[in-house]
């Protein structure tokens, strides 16, 4: 669960990286516009991913 977590926060960073340098969001480029349910979609899930990777902060880290 941890990693495909953190594989979506990765994927939506990217697309905030497009944004913010050049005004394109490839999610909704991809899946038809930001208000289609394949891109709501995905961007719950970046989202949900995002307070999910909140908990790898207070975890203890393995010694092995």
């Amino acid at each position: 669960m941890d990693r495909a977590a953190l594989i979506l926060v990765i994927v939506g960073a990217f697309n905030w990286l497009l944004v913010g340098l050049f005004q394109y969001d490839l999610v909704a480029s991809l899946f038809g516009g930001q208000s289609s349910l394949i891109s709501r979609a995905i961007y719950t899930l970046v989202g949900l991913s995002g307070v999910w990777t909140i908990s790898l902060l207070f975890r203890e880290r393995d010694k092995a």
